[in-house]
């Protein structure tokens, strides 16, 4: 094809050149089933119950059985054939397992009616199991599947221990309201009904086995302390084929070795992030700084023991062996080589991780910081695998904020660098090399950028916390123009200029775009012949074509720019129902986080890459990749893990996959989005160092190491500054600091000013821009054409990346 055929004229011809169709095909679907098993985390397995014998019977109890949810609401949501629940799974397996029938009727009774009701799934109260089928159940077999799930969605978060009477802004309330009323202490923790459920399962059947449908964090104390449970499979989100994939781990179709992305501590309250999450709908502060996840856990005094299950830790039905571990320095690259090996009787895969940990010097360090991992081949038993991890020592290095030893500049303080190799952030065994440096080193000099103007204080590793001076934000304020009317902002449609330039059809004697892709002339020639106008309309988002429902970018027609489309992500190409166009769900973002392998994900981004392409689609939404900072974050679903290491370098993958396509991958939601609460308005409040080391860290990770096209601010306020207006954050470290040459574009119609937007770096005003208000911010000579021209530069080199 040449150059933008499918972005301009919406062929829908199928990807592959045998005329078959990629979207939703067996190829992708069996990507996504594949991509789900890997994820998948074993937390216990006592007696040996797992896997399932062939011929086994087994009954499966919960709603959860019938009840699928495949992943969470929103953006993330995707169009589907089908979705096969784990009794769907079970029966496709009917040569492993006997079902007990019953049940699995029962259920499906119950869960049918009320999805004909409009329920929503996930959102379903656990009926009473009747006691004449638990007498049927315990005469056909001793042992019992019991399934729990969970839903929650963008624009609303979960409920904490004693959260009454919320109210969200910008989302229905009637899910905020179903979710409270059926999980009585929020949905973190089983519902009385639900522990009902499994005591009166666990103390009727010998052998009793949960699977957790789950998206997020969540309380599994009552499954590590109850003896009678002898295995648990955290299930995850697992796409459309995330029943079969449970089901087929259970009977051993495969090997569990998802390893797990986050902390699962006791309760809610144990997660520092959780204490003030909903102290106000204004803002959110960051006080416990660095010390997230396992960073806080391993650290701080008497938080270890509040902890079930560690970060990284995840079983397998085999056993391995860690051994010949051996570290080593040059040249400033650290180098860790290992052997693993399967002691037991079962192929399977092991993941090796490598973490350090720091001198506390001046500056205070987590006890334990995640630097490299690698996930091995299947092993078969008695056979060996030799991993080798590398890293720079100046990985290592601490950002100084305050100038304990040099003010903004990443710090290797002196002392002894300790190394821990082993499969989980509590197994780790400590090396015998260390690294030892004998006086403070400077990494990188840089300049404040994003400093805390409201946060009073941040946690040590002591335990104690340390006072921040205030900055001043309202210069952040500022706007030369008269504020929009509400009704204005609020979800418009992007609108076609009115003389008709997006909608020539003759051909026209101004340059065109293509002949800069073909030479002819300078991308800065073709930026000064268009007019300010033009430029104007180009830094706003553009009408939907095809099957499209996000808008687009470009579509000026006169100058032959193509109006390119965007759609929502992650877990696969989201096309609104009506249109007609099924797609691939894959897994959850925190199930593919759990696989600890960046090649499924660049598997799930080729696959879905190739899905945005099929159906025209220039640009995809994804990934998103906030941190994990508490549970009751309602997106932790769409986003990775607690450690920004592992979300950045499993981002990484995906973007790369998604990019061999010539389609854009839109990295997201920069940054510190952490809480949909109010997100359009919410201030995010944290010091330089935890922006830095942990809520950017994984961007820029994705940015240095795979080069993504695209980039979406977040909604929220940022130390008094919007995202999309923070030109510290866009101009000053994605583009100075860290070289970013793509297109920055914000979230769908911010709160944020379109001119202020695109002098900070913002250069994509979407769902629409504002070219009015561009074009009267120009004349007052609040935005100059220089800087119209830089965002028109990088929003045209998107579109030439594209096919």
């Amino acid at each position: 094809m040449e150059k933008w055929t499918r972005v301009k004229y919406h062929p829908n011809l199928p990807l592959r050149e045998n005329g078959v169709k990629v979207t939703a095909s067996k190829e992708h679907i069996d990507i996504s089933k594949n991509a789900a098993k890997e994820g998948m985390v074993l937390i216990k397995n006592e007696k040996n119950t797992l896997p399932l014998s062939r011929g086994k019977k087994v009954a499966l109890f919960g709603k959860a059985t019938i009840d699928y949810v495949k992943g969470g609401g929103g953006s993330g949501d995707v169009t589907v054939p089908y979705v096969t629940n784990l009794a769907q799974g079970f029966k496709a397996l009917e040569d492993q397992v006997a079902l007990f029938e019953d049940s699995v009727s029962f259920y499906d009774d119950y869960v049918s009616k009320l999805y004909k009701e409009g329920k929503q799934p996930g959102l379903l109260a656990e009926p009473e199991v009747p006691a004449e089928l638990l007498t049927k159940a315990k005469a056909f077999t001793d042992t019992a599947i019991v399934s729990f799930s969970r839903y929650s969605g963008e624009g609303w978060d979960r409920k904490a221990d004693n959260d009454d009477g919320r109210k969200h802004k910008d989302v229905v309330q009637e899910l905020v309201d179903e979710t409270d009323k059926l999980f009585e202490k929020g949905d973190f923790y089983l519902s009385k009904a639900e522990e009902n459920l499994v005591n009166t399962i666990s103390e009727n059947f010998e052998h009793t086995i949960v699977v957790l449908n789950i998206g997020g964090m969540f309380d599994v104390s009552w499954i590590k302390s109850n003896e009678k449970i002898d295995s648990a499979l955290i299930a995850w989100q697992g796409g459309m084929e995330g029943g079969l994939a449970t089901a087929e781990l259970l009977c051993g179709l495969g090997n569990p070795s998802g390893k797990l992305s986050d902390t699962f501590a006791r309760n809610l309250s144990d997660y520092p992030g959780t204490e003030h999450f909903h102290d106000s709908d204004d803002y959110v502060e960051y006080e416990e700084d660095i010390y997230v996840g396992y960073r806080y856990f391993e650290t701080i005094k008497g938080a270890a023991e509040k902890v079930v299950y560690p970060f990284g830790y995840g079983l397998s039905y085999t056993d391995f062996n860690i051994s010949r571990v051996k570290v080593s320095e040059d040249d400033g690259v650290v180098t860790v080589k290992a052997t693993v090996t399967n002691v037991g009787n079962y192929a399977g895969k092991e993941v090796v991780q490598v973490y350090f940990s720091a001198p506390q010097g001046k500056l205070g360090k987590p006890e334990r910081v995640l630097i490299g991992f690698k996930k091995t081949a299947e092993l078969l038993p008695g056979q060996s695998q030799k991993v080798v991890i590398k890293f720079s020592v100046d990985e290592m290095a601490s950002y100084d904020d305050l100038g304990k030893i040099k003010k903004s500049a990443y710090v290797l303080e002196k002392g002894k660098y300790k190394f821990f190799i082993g499969a989980s952030v509590r197994s780790a065994k400590k090396a015998e090399t260390e690294y030892v440096l004998e006086e403070d080193k400077i990494v990188c000099e840089l300049t404040e950028k994003m400093a805390p103007v409201a946060l009073k204080k941040r946690l040590l590793a002591d335990g104690s916390y340390e006072m921040l001076e205030q900055g001043d934000a309202s210069k952040y304020n500022e706007n030369v123009l008269k504020d929009m009317p509400l009704e204005d902002v609020l979800l418009p449609t992007p609108k076609v200029r009115a003389e008709g330039a997006r909608c020539c059809f003759k051909p026209s004697e101004k340059p065109q775009l293509i002949d800069v892709y073909t030479g002819k002339m300078t991308l800065d020639e073709f930026i000064n012949a268009l007019s300010d106008e033009d430029l104007a309309w180009l830094v706003g988002g553009q009408p939907n074509v095809g099957v499209a429902n996000t808008f687009g970018y470009g579509n000026n027609s006169e100058y032959g720019i193509p109006n390119v489309m965007t759609a929502d992500g992650p877990a696969g190409l989201r096309i609104q129902p009506q249109v007609g166009v099924k797609t691939t769900a894959f897994p959850c973002s925190t199930l593919l986080a759990c696989t600890w392998d960046p090649e499924v994900t660049e598997k799930v981004g080729i696959a879905g890459g190739e899905e945005v392409k099929e159906n025209n689609i220039g640009a995809w939404l994804t990934p998103a990749m906030n941190i994990h900072r508490s549970p009751l974050c309602g997106r932790n679903f769409e986003y990775y893990s607690e450690d920004p290491y592992l979300t950045g370098k499993m981002a990484a993958g995906m973007v790369r996959g998604i990019q061999s396509n010539r389609v854009a991958a839109t990295i997201k939601h920069f940054a510190l989005n952490n809480k949909e609460t109010n997100r359009k308005d919410s201030d995010s409040r944290a010091s330089e160092r935890a922006i830095r080391e942990i809520y950017l860290k994984g961007f820029e990770i994705v940015v240095k190491e795979a080069q993504p096209w695209s980039i979406m601010t977040s909604y929220n306020i940022i130390n008094g500054r919007r995202a999309s207006e923070n030109e510290d954050m866009i101009n000053g470290i994605l583009r100075g600091e860290w070289g970013f040459d793509g297109m920055v574009t914000t979230d769908w119609w911010t709160n944020g000013e379109n001119y202020k937007e695109c002098k900070a770096g913002n250069d994509m005003k979407m769902g629409c821009g504002y070219p009015d208000r561009i074009l009267a911010a120009l004349e007052k000579g609040a935005i100059t054409r220089e800087e119209l021209g830089k965002a028109a530069r990088n929003i045209l080199t998107l579109i030439l990346r594209i096919d």
